[in-house]
């Protein structure tokens, strides 16, 4: 495993530290980046973040931050402080530039949300939205890199063109990803891990999968093994 690149991003989607502990401490070293969104930081805040990171643990922080400017900025600035790698906020320009800005010289990654993977077009035209989702992607894709950020979360339906948009200086996180026969939940645009790798993803987030396997490393191993057997291709 060490040696192989490894993209998967586990979602720590659970209701307590407890549960996630016991999810970490069950995958073991099959992954190491493990993403922490609001259900979980409702529960058990960044203190349980902190835990990870002390572990020697990767964290994506996924609070999708969305406020006034200096709201941003400031809370950007303490998140930059803790060693998380990854935090989403809204591809909302101003929103951005106020990330960009709080996240000053430190190493945190910003990506930008662009639209849900749970979003089809008729949930964009009751935001007031008249367009498919890959015409919103593209429009906030261009403006993420306008704004210096270093990289975006989309469905990865959007990832070829997301690619083609940025070439390589963009981190691409897709969510959204379920191996062929996995159930897709909420989720309206998805793949599976070997699509979105070949149409240039850099890291997959995936939660119930593993999660709710009955052995997630194993879990985690056959997804490994998918990516593989088209990156070798």
């Amino acid at each position: 495993m060490a040696e192989r690149m490894n993209p998967i991003i586990v979602a720590l989607d659970v209701e307590s530290a407890e549960d996630a502990r016991g999810l970490v401490a069950r995958i073991g070293s099959e992954v190491n980046f493990y993403k922490v969104g609001m259900e979980l930081y409702a529960a058990a805040g960044m203190d349980f973040v902190h835990e990870l990171i002390d572990g020697g643990r990767d964290v994506f922080l996924d609070l999708k931050f969305y406020d006034i400017g200096e709201t941003v900025k400031r809370a950007v600035r303490q998140v930059a402080r803790t060693g998380v790698r990854f935090l989403t906020v809204h591809g909302s320009s101003a929103v951005m530039r106020a990330a960009v800005e709080g996240r000053g010289k430190s190493p945190l990654k910003l990506l930008a949300v662009t639209v849900l993977t749970s979003f089809d077009e008729q949930d964009l035209a009751d935001l007031g939205y008249r367009c498919a989702p890959a015409e919103l992607v593209e429009l906030r894709v261009r403006k993420a890199m306008e704004a210096g950020m270093d990289g975006i979360v989309a469905s990865p339906v959007e990832a070829r063109a997301i690619r083609a948009l940025t070439g390589t200086r963009a981190i691409l996180v897709t969510p959204g990803v379920r191996s062929a026969g996995a159930g897709k939940g909420d989720q309206k645009r998805v793949a599976t891990p070997a699509e979105a790798i070949r149409d240039g993803a850099d890291y997959l987030v995936i939660g119930r999968q593993i999660t709710r396997a009955a052995d997630p490393a194993a879990a985690a191993r056959e997804v490994l093994d998918e990516i593989h057997a088209v990156t070798r291709a």
